[in-house]
């Protein structure tokens, strides 16, 4: 892979989750007046509407099996995800949710294995599922005072790292197809504005202008829609274009810090000593189940300054 275009990658994947790893702070506040259905339906309607503007151009496809692939990212990234996100939202802190969020990428790995021809999973990173997600059921435990469970809300938040490891794969396949990235984002987030119709029947939707164009609201919404959706898409999906769905997901271990921050200098939620010890299993758990990933890729590096270097191209010669 061509250096700078590896380093463009990893740039696109930070600047994605430092946006990311603060939407879960402005969901939590557009959710005192906003339901969560609303939320997700008005942002992504944002983020839509923002990549028609900057690349107006129709996306069409060679295949009905590609489309169903567009189809399932946007049923899993978009409606899913994202509905189990704000629900879970609103049952737990947005600091648990953050940093179980931050598994997705176990869950990415075992996928990749079976659907991407991913490396063979070795006993080293089962260990670190394990001590991540004993850590996260003592993150489970954060509370003010005395020790508080959020079972249904850490629940949801699993299940959505579940799903979004499901749509890192689909969007990786869908990058062999090889379109362009804005109409890649702008399709899968019209299959997932297509499927929410059903939801806004289901939970209500009914958003109340006035309660929209409060400064405070207004904000955040347009924050979630033309940030976090329609620039963080175009750029995470680019990154997973280039670094593929397991190195880039590597990155979402840097969600809980992010999280865990702004939540306590924007929400003041308190982070319990118990809670705090959680948040170390849990990433000592990821970059456990992580380091031969790390490892193999400093092999691979040297392995091609080895096949670059001028004695081995001597031999090479048989010089």
């Amino acid at each position: 892979m061509d250096r700078k275009r590896e380093v463009t990658g990893h740039v696109l994947a930070v600047i994605t989750i430092l946006i990311w790893g603060t939407t879960f702070i402005s969901t939590k506040i557009l959710l005192k007046s906003i339901s969560p259905i609303e939320i997700l339906f008005l942002r992504f309607m944002i983020g839509i509407l923002a990549l028609y503007l900057v690349y107006p151009h129709r996306l069409k496809t060679e295949s009905r099996n590609q489309e169903l692939y567009f189809a399932a990212a946007g049923f899993c990234g978009v409606m899913l995800y994202y509905l189990l996100e704000n629900i879970a939202l609103t049952y737990t802190f947005a600091s648990n949710v953050g940093i179980i969020i931050s598994i997705a990428p176990f869950f990415t790995a075992i996928l990749a294995h079976f659907f991407l021809d991913g490396e063979k999973l070795k006993p080293q990173f089962f260990v670190g599922f394990v001590v991540a997600l004993f850590g996260i059921f003592l993150i489970s435990f954060n509370g003010y005072e005395t020790l508080k469970l959020n079972p249904l809300g850490d629940i949801l938040a699993v299940l959505a790292a579940v799903v979004w490891a499901t749509y890192s794969v689909l969007t990786r396949k869908i990058s062999e197809f090889h379109y362009n990235m804005v109409q890649t984002t702008r399709r899968i987030f019209l299959y997932g504005l297509l499927f929410m119709i059903p939801a806004l029947f289901i939970f209500g939707f009914h958003p109340r202008m006035t309660v929209l164009i409060k400064p405070v609201n207004l904000f955040n919404i347009l924050f979630l829609g033309l940030g976090a959706s329609a620039i963080c898409f175009v750029s995470w999906n680019s990154s997973v274009k280039i670094l593929g769905a397991v190195k880039t997901s590597v990155y979402i271990y840097m969600v809980p810090v992010i999280t865990v921050v702004t939540s306590i200098l924007v929400l003041h939620e308190k982070v319990t000593g118990i809670a705090i010890f959680g948040i170390a299993l849990t990433l000592i758990g990821l970059l456990l189940s992580e380091k031969k990933i790390l490892i193999k890729r400093k092999a691979e590096l040297e392995e091609d300054d080895c096949e670059n270097c001028i004695d081995c191209t001597k031999l090479s010669r048989g010089d």
